[in-house]
């Protein structure tokens, strides 16, 4: 079966081993089962070298942002630190091309430790992928780590609440980019 549209995940959390990698692949599972070709980045796993001094010419920068250019829709997942988004994300966010978000749609996915930090979406990523030139930035899913947890067998679940919330911004997700790739087509 033919992919419907292109998707990338641009995974900003510092640690594979983080809970937030369960949404990722819970989402994952979802689009992959509609047909979308998934194709994740994790930005901790790129050369830090490069990371930090801006080698926008590295082969690992060069592919990863051709995986974003390639792609219909950008999902950006992120930990909330201080209030906002991590470092390893901000380090990746500067080597992506000016307008490298231009024409895509773009769904945020945040977990943070209270409902404290619950706009930080909207203040402290929105305006960053504004100026990459996304214009279609969807309201994102913010979860607090308390609907993410391990169970006895060390496997992590995600609450019936955050599945529903993640499942219904997956749904204009893909209602938007298909919509967009018609207009195209």
């Amino acid at each position: 079966m033919e992919a419907l549209a292109k998707i990338v995940v641009i995974n900003g959390t510092p640690s594979l081993t983080s809970r937030i990698n369960a949404v990722i692949e819970y989402a994952e599972a979802r689009l992959s089962g509609s047909g979308f070709e998934v194709n994740r980045i994790n930005v901790v796993e790129l050369p830090s070298e490069d990371l930090i001094h801006t080698k926008f010419e590295s082969e690992h920068i060069v592919k990863a942002n051709g995986l974003v250019a390639e792609a219909d829709a950008v999902i950006v997942v992120s930990p909330v630190y201080k209030a906002s988004y991590t470092g390893v994300l901000k380090t990746f966010l500067d080597l992506v091309p000016q307008k490298g978000l231009a024409g895509k749609i773009v769904l945020p996915l945040f977990m943070g430790g209270s409902l404290a930090h619950l706009l930080s979406i909207d203040y402290s990523l929105k305006p960053v992928l504004s100026v990459l030139g996304a214009r279609y930035i969807l309201g994102g899913v913010y979860a607090v780590d308390s609907q993410v947890v391990r169970n006895d067998l060390g496997e992590v679940e995600l609450s019936d609440e955050l599945k529903l919330r993640v499942n219904d911004a997956l749904e204009e997700l893909l209602e938007e980019t298909n919509h967009r790739i018609a207009r195209k087509g």
